[in-house]
């Protein structure tokens, strides 16, 4: 097995390696990670790829870890603690933060990584009206354009526990999102962008319940009839139940896990203070 660079890789072929794996990754959504992440590739004596990790630098102090994948083939070889022996060394000093599947969780483990929440990724065909029965919002609904992308990131930041702009402003480009804003300042909002199978809503960032449904509920209005994805912290209260009565059941779990900081330590405080409700994806948290 040899080492190349992500960026150099044949996106047919990392296209191919996901599916192997079942992910849904698109070659279009693997060329957006390649553009604001970086990573190596494993490839085979004919230069088949076998295996891939990536790494996103959120800020200076911290990174998210994503894309580990092995071919079938070499699941029991140690490819993947291989290619996360590239990433760590890449990132040594800085604070990590993965989402882990259930087959990997004993190797992050083994690196370190402590436990922190569940992510629970819901997706499905939106159903008929289940936009319109959230109600009318708690402020002015407005969609959301590049001038509105340093309240975006700043609202992102906070509830992150860093502020990323870069990657916001690339979300952007590809996605149509919807801010809740009362006095004039924007206290909720939702990107909704193609992925996978149909498109992924994330991230959604607000302070309550009530506020992440505002966002959501236009974005489901738009996407009845067709598969809509979300990747949240929250299995109860009202969001976590609009999710589901919408048509997006519980399809499979991960677990975010850290090296360093531990997610408190990057959360914000105070009760009114913003949260993350759906992950931008469970690569880039």
């Amino acid at each position: 097995m040899q080492i190349a660079d992500v960026q150099d890789a044949d996106l047919d072929q990392l296209h191919g390696l996901s599916i192997s794996v079942g992910w849904p990754h698109r070659g279009e959504d693997w060329q957006l990670l390649r553009e604001v992440g970086e990573g190596v590739v494993t490839t085979d004596e004919i230069g088949r790829i076998m295996g891939s990790a990536m790494w996103f630098r959120q800020a200076e102090d911290l990174a998210t870890i994503g894309m580990v994948i092995t071919s079938p083939r070499l699941q029991t070889q140690g490819t993947g603690l291989w290619l996360m022996d590239y990433a760590i060394k890449d990132l040594e000093g800085v604070n990590l933060r993965l989402n882990a599947t259930r087959a990997a969780q004993r190797l992050y483990h083994s690196l370190g990584f402590a436990p922190e929440k569940t992510v629970y990724q819901c997706q499905g065909i939106v159903k008929a009206g289940a936009g319109a029965a959230c109600g009318a919002p708690k402020g002015e609904i407005r969609l959301l354009t590049a001038e509105d992308l340093s309240e975006i990131a700043a609202l992102d930041g906070a509830a992150f526990g860093v502020v990323r702009a870069g990657l916001i402003e690339r979300l952007l480009r590809q996605s149509v999102g919807y801010g809740l804003y009362r006095d004039d300042t924007l206290r909720a909002f939702a990107l909704c962008r193609p992925f996978g199978r149909g498109h992924v809503v994330g991230p959604i960032v607000a302070s309550n319940d009530a506020d992440a449904i505002d966002v959501l509920s236009l974005h489901l209005k738009e996407h009845e009839g067709r598969f809509l994805r979300l990747d949240t912290h929250f299995e109860r209260g009202d969001f976590a139940l609009l999710a589901i009565r919408s048509g997006m059941s519980v399809f499979d779990t991960v677990l975010t896990m850290s090296l360093g900081k531990r997610l408190k330590e990057f959360g914000p405080d105070g009760s009114e203070a913003p949260l993350t409700y759906s992950l931008v994806s469970q690569t880039l948290g």
